[in-house]
């Protein structure tokens, strides 16, 4: 196995990594919308989603690959409402259409609206 750090994602904030490679699959742990270079949540689940998926994004590229090679996403919501327009951010990054789990959940951290985890070919 390889630990993947970058700075280009927020830094773990719990006992565990950005991302795992192992095999030919990189396993992305959950990306809330934190700007990594300000620690700012931008407001809105559109603006959040889009940082959250920069975030994967900034990740597949840490460990060698790319948005277009992610196989599986896990996307949680905070309420379901935001789903429609979730899903008009995602489609713009989620290009090669992955498989995908979404659900809404109680809470998720730092009171965001939004986290994207990511498996993905290397």
């Amino acid at each position: 196995m390889k630990v993947v750090t970058t700075n280009n994602a927020p830094a773990a904030i719990g006992p565990y990594s950005q991302a795992i490679v192992t095999g030919n699959l990189v396993y992305g742990s959950g990306q809330i919308p934190v700007n990594p270079q300000t620690g700012n949540i931008p407001e809105g689940i559109t603006e959040q989603a889009h940082q959250s998926c920069k975030n994967v994004k900034a990740l597949m590229e840490a460990a060698g690959t790319s948005m277009e090679k992610v196989v599986k996403t896990t996307c949680f919501l905070a309420d379901i409402k935001d789903f429609a327009a979730f899903n008009e951010v995602y489609a713009q990054y989620f290009v090669s259409n992955p498989a995908r789990s979404c659900c809404a959940v109680k809470d998720l951290p730092k009171g965001v609206l939004c986290e994207i985890e990511a498996i993905a070919e290397i």
